[in-house]
């Protein structure tokens, strides 16, 4: 299949899959990541209606959205971020994903613009939802603390949620059922951080039903990924 034709199965599954949870499916939306993906990619991808695309590593990020001249697009970084470059982040990215300590949240805020002070930062806290501690994201002990932290200290950043990756020795659907718990528990400190960020192509029908409010959908609408040296 063509890049139309992938896009168009991918939106087809997200719309029965919504359906079968019964949701609306305007209340979720389709990131497409574009990891070593040329920034032609991108071009293509909002030419047929893509609004939000996502960068796992803040270097592609940041060359995408200077050299990007297509229409609007929302960029969302979902990978690790080191907070060395928070500033880089903070300026290239609309939305990100990956949110797990204070220290990044502060680095994040630290970055704004220092003359704007209509420049906020969307933020999830990124969630781990393995055993493993040397995995991505806050440990689930620590989430009402790190959202606590936001809300109080950083008020460049406005918290919106969570995200999480399922864990690969487990059903998603019980991962994404304790996500739900996790970002109700978010509720209870920023009333209105109701976007939960969870789903890619081989598990977004599980994120759905769970309540999943935004998809990270890569090569199944993009195609193989370039070989990257």
């Amino acid at each position: 299949m063509d890049l139309r034709s992938r896009l168009a199965d991918i939106d087809a599954r997200i719309l029965d899959a919504a359906s079968s949870a019964g949701r609306d499916p305007s209340e979720i939306s389709r990131i497409v990541v574009t990891k070593f993906h040329p920034v032609e990619l991108v071009e293509d991808l909002v030419g047929l209606g893509v609004t939000d695309v996502g960068e796992n590593r803040q270097q592609e990020l940041s060359a995408k959205r200077e050299t990007y001249s297509g229409a609007p697009v929302r960029w969302h970084f979902i990978g690790q971020a080191q907070t060395n470059k928070a500033k880089a982040v903070r300026r290239d990215a609309d939305a990100v994903h990956s949110l797990d300590r204070a220290r990044l949240a502060d680095a994040l805020h630290a970055a704004r613009g220092e003359d704007d002070d209509a420049d906020i930062l969307d933020v999830l806290i990124q969630v781990n939802l393995t055993d493993d501690p040397g995995r991505g994201g806050v440990e689930p002990a620590g989430i009402e603390e790190l959202a606590e932290h936001v809300a109080a200290s950083c008020p460049s950043l406005r918290l919106r949620g969570v995200m999480a990756v399922a864990p690969l020795d487990e059903e998603p659907a019980a991962a994404f059922a304790r996500l739900a718990d996790h970002a109700a528990l978010i509720r209870t400190v920023v009333s209105d951080a109701d976007w939960i960020s969870a789903g890619m192509t081989g598990d977004f029908a599980e994120a759905i039903a769970a309540g999943a409010t935004h998809l990270r959908i890569g090569s199944a609408i993009t195609g193989p990924r370039p070989v990257h040296g």
